[in-house]
Parts: C-alpha cells; sequence; structure tokens
C-alpha cells in the first residue's frame, strides 16, 4: 500500500514538472514568433502567436490545480513542498511571458503598415535574442536543478535593462527628429519594455530554481540597469524641429 502511496505521488509529481516543461517550450516559441513578426511585418504568424496564448493559459490554470490538488492529498513537506510550490511560481512566470509575446504580436500587428527604421529593429532583434538566452537558460537550469546555473542568469538581467535603455533612447530622439515616426516607435517601444519585462520574468524563474535548489532566498537584490525613469533628452534634440 505505501509503495503505491509512493508510486502515485511520483507520477503526480512528473506531470507537475512535465507540464513545465511544455509551457516554458511554448513560451520560447511565443517570443521568438513573435519578435519575428514584428521584425518582418509577418501578419499571419502574429496571428498565430496571439491564438496561442490561450493554450498557455489554459496549461497554467491545469498545472495549478494539479499541484494544489497534490499538496492537499500528499502534505509535502521540505523539498517536495518547495518542488510544488516552485512549479506554481514558474508555471505563473512562463504565463506572464506567453502575454508579453502576446502583446509583441499585436503591436506587430498595428505596426505592419508604418515604416519601421531597420537600426531600431535591429536592436529589438538582438534585445530579443539575450531574452531568448535568458528564458533558455533558466529553464535548462531548472531542469538540472542547478542553483549555480540559475545565480548567473540572474547576474545578467543587467545586460537586457542596458539594452532597454539604449533602444529607449534612441526610439525618443527618433521620434524627436520627425514626428511622422512617433506612431511606428511607440509601438517599437512598448515591444521593447515587452521584452525587457519577459527577461525579468526569466530572472523570476532563475530565483525560483536557485530556492527550489538551496531552501535559500537571494540575500541581494537583483541587478538593475534600466534608466529611463531618469531620462532626459538633449535640448539640441527636443528643440531640432524649431
Amino acid at each position: 500500500m505505501e509503495d503505491h502511496i509512493v508510486r502515485s505521488y511520483d507520477e503526480e509529481l512528473k506531470f507537475i514538472l512535465r507540464r513545465i516543461s511544455e509551457m516554458g517550450g511554448q513560451a520560447e516559441r511565443m517570443l521568438e514568433q513573435s519578435v519575428r513578426a514584428l521584425i518582418r511585418s509577418d501578419l499571419s504568424l502574429a496571428q498565430t502567436v496571439v491564438a496561442d496564448d490561450v493554450l498557455l493559459d489554459a496549461a497554467e490554470r491545469e498545472l495549478e490545480e494539479r499541484a494544489v490538488l497534490t499538496i492537499a492529498k500528499r502534505q509535502p513537506m521540505a523539498r517536495d513542498l518547495r518542488e510544488i510550490v516552485g512549479a506554481i511560481r514558474i508555471a505563473s512566470d512562463l504565463e506572464r511571458i506567453g502575454d508579453l509575446g502576446k502583446n509583441i504580436a499585436k503591436r506587430a500587428i498595428a505596426v505592419h503598415e508604418f515604416g519601421q527604421p531597420l537600426q531600431l529593429t535591429r536592436g529589438i532583434e538582438h534585445m530579443a535574442s539575450l531574452a531568448q538566452e535568458q528564458l533558455k537558460d533558466v529553464l535548462d537550469a531548472y531542469a538540472a536543478r542547478d542553483a549555480e546555473r540559475a545565480a548567473a542568469v540572474r547576474a545578467r538581467d543587467e545586460d537586457i535593462d542596458s539594452m532597454y535603455t539604449s533602444i529607449f533612447r534612441e526610439l525618443l530622439t527618433y521620434m524627436m527628429e520627425d514626428p511622422r515616426n512617433i506612431t511606428a516607435c511607440t509601438h517599437l517601444l512598448f515591444s521593447a519594455k515587452n521584452i525587457e519585462r519577459i527577461g525579468d520574468h526569466a530572472t523570476n524563474i532563475a530565483e525560483t530554481v536557485y530556492y527550489i535548489q538551496t531552501g535559500q532566498q537571494f540575500e541581494s537584490e537583483r541587478p538593475k540597469s534600466d534608466a529611463t525613469a531618469t531620462m532626459v533628452l538633449p535640448a539640441t534634440v527636443a528643440g531640432s524641429n524649431e
């Protein structure tokens, strides 16, 4: 009887971990496809990403229900409890990454008729590649229960923040130089912010992986390099059309 209970619990835990892996793969695809749709003005691909978001939402709800039921039935302790609670947290972050990917796809639909400055779309593409690498690495860290790798992912969050600050500055300058760019650049600005937030959620996952493996929280604040809140355009740019 006891062996049966143990096997049953193991199966429940394997289901939860397998679902996280599936959600992670889908979140990675949505990010990659949404940015590709934005860069290439691919309406069909953008619409696919928007439609696929409901699948990630449903997976997150199913995982949470199974995880809560498992906790209620098995009353796990210590590491087992951290595994299940951590899975709920990670599923929530992956669902939010899907939402942000959907938002980028919606921007791709809205901006396709406007000319996009090539150097700015390249910047967003590079920023997205950093976020994709962060997401892949943190999911690998979760699969391997590698606390050191999770810590390394967390430490790299400021790279995406720095890139976002640079793109933010370029977009503002481009809009000030020619007001005809405002609509397209505004959509690109929101897309860049969505990518920056995806990096934050990857960092959240890294902190959860570290907690699952060690039972400890990070002692220091996560590094941040987003300087957009205090950014002021140079007077020469702000007054260039006068």
